[in-house]
């Protein structure tokens, strides 16, 4: 069962008596009287990361994940919570030292602090992290407007190839292996995009699950269509060169999910403040497509200006 229609048809319901909880149906629970915002996720091995063998670099990847669900609504994250299951093997003292050094590493580039936490034991390794910030408002999903622009911040498609290369799917030279990798375990997410955005963006997601099936998730309510463009979907030179060389399609690159970047509408006035902002930030912000009716279908359009039909949007459902 898809997760959307699991919480439509049991637990959304649960939620009516809370508008914070934003009828389960957005990235946060947002409580504007006390200006608290929360999100949680769940990470388990063998699904959103394939093994423990480097648990500096996981701890690193699920705290990054996390906190992009509070920055792709405009919020800085202030406090994150902490839950594990493992063993003994999981839980050693080197790997919780080394889960300690990078936590440490984290708190200190993205000014979090760690408040609290659980662990239990078990044979199958997951992570929960629940992290929170304040803001007077934030940005939804679902309020995109017809004609609006689809941005994109960042590249897209580095780190599926890390995930391809950890899986010996692909063979690079060592440079672009360990380049391709350590965009999987660490992706650049916009932190300093976090003030900015609600200047611009109508509505936004951060891309977790992959290009299409995020922004399908973005206006999920509303009866809007989009068309993208796969010229304009920003790639980075290294993913460029191994797509060249290979003779593989970009199509198949750019929506397979642990991107974490910002996905978002904005009004076409807004393309001034948002090149702007992009050149203040040193941030990459492309235009790859536009919100439209929803009596024309949603489509991608490749270089020939022809349709290009997907089989698969994303990695996670």
């Amino acid at each position: 069962m898809h997760e959307f229609e699991l919480i439509k048809n049991y637990f959304q319901k649960l939620s009516t008596k809370s508008p914070c909880a934003l009828n389960l149906n957005d990235d946060v629970f947002f409580d504007k009287k006390n200006k608290l915002v929360v999100s949680v996720d769940t990470y388990i091995e063998g699904n959103h990361f394939i093994d423990f063998k480097n648990p500096e670099l996981v701890i690193k990847k699920i705290i990054r994940s996390s906190i992009s669900d509070l920055i792709c609504k405009g919020v800085k994250p202030k406090y994150y919570f902490i839950s594990g299951s493992g063993n003994k093997k999981s839980f050693s003292k080197s790997n919780l030292s080394k889960i300690s050094k990078a936590l440490n590493q984290e708190q200190n580039k993205y000014k979090i602090f760690l408040s609290g936490g659980d662990t239990v034991f078990s044979n199958k390794l997951s992570f929960t992290i629940t992290s929170i910030g304040f803001a007077n408002n934030i940005i939804y999903r679902n309020k995109a407007k017809i004609s609006d622009d689809i941005y994109v911040s960042g590249n897209l498609g580095d780190s599926y190839l890390g995930l391809l290369v950890l899986k010996n799917k692909i063979k690079l030279n060592q440079r672009l292996k360990k380049y391709f990798i350590n965009q999987y375990f660490m992706p650049n997410i916009q932190l300093q995009l976090t003030d900015k955005i609600k200047k611009f963006a109508n509505t936004s997601i951060d891309i977790s699950d992959g290009l299409l099936a995020d922004l399908d998730k973005m206006i999920n309510s509303q009866k809007l269509s989009y068309k993208l463009f796969l010229k304009d979907i920003p790639i980075s030179d290294n993913l460029k060169k191994v797509l060249d060389f290979k003779k593989l399609s970009k199509i198949n690159y750019i929506s397979n999910g642990d991107d974490y970047q910002i996905l978002f509408t904005a009004s076409k006035n807004k393309m001034g403040i948002i090149k702007k902002i992009a050149s203040n930030c040193r941030v990459k912000l492309t235009k790859i497509g536009s919100i439209q009716s929803y009596i024309e279908k949603s489509s991608i359009i490749d270089g020939k200006n022809l349709q290009i039909s997907l089989k698969k949007q994303g990695l996670f459902s």
